[in-house]
């Protein structure tokens, strides 16, 4: 029985490293905003706001959120899963959430966090996590992602014909 490849539009898991990463942080991203919709696993759950340093509302109780962070992390885990389906697409899912993330990061430093600029919100711990994944996604994405190019390297000219001078 042939089995085809998902990352060339099958059904079947022939998966990349790189496309198992995404597909991992995907999960992991909708299930961390599902949680910020649960109460216990978001303490302080009253005090769920739609956006605004104001919501008190902190999941697992060291991460502050609010409904607009919740729905930030869902969209991420949906673009995570889509893009895992292609090896080009997942690597592009974890280089460029990592940047995104870096820049968050960056955003979250220089903002003072009991301002109107806060409006996600974030936290001290929202900093930390932000650089730890800024960190990893961009490095799964450059080391993971060139597994798949390197078993595909031409030798010599990929186009022959293209400025060889005829006979």
């Amino acid at each position: 029985m042939a089995y085809s490849s998902y990352s060339s539009g099958g059904l079947t898991s022939r998966r990349t490293n790189v496309q198992k990463a995404a597909m991992v942080f995907g999960v992991v991203f909708l299930l961390i905003g599902a949680l910020g919709f649960i109460p216990g696993a978001t303490i302080n759950y009253g005090q769920l706001y739609f956006s605004g340093y104001a919501s008190e509302a902190a999941l697992l109780g060291i991460f502050q959120v609010s409904v607009l962070h919740n729905v930030v992390h869902m969209l991420l885990g949906f673009a995570g899963l889509a893009m895992a389906r292609r090896h080009s697409s997942a690597r592009l899912y974890l280089l460029g959430a990592g940047v995104l993330y870096a820049l968050l990061l960056i955003y979250g430093l220089l903002i003072p966090l009991d301002s109107d600029a806060n409006f996600v919100p974030f936290n001290t711990a929202d900093n930390w996590l932000h650089a730890v994944l800024a960190i990893v996604m961009i490095l799964l994405g450059i080391f993971l992602g060139r597994q798949q190019g390197e078993s595909r390297s031409y030798r010599g000219n990929p186009n022959p014909g293209e400025g060889s001078i005829p006979n």
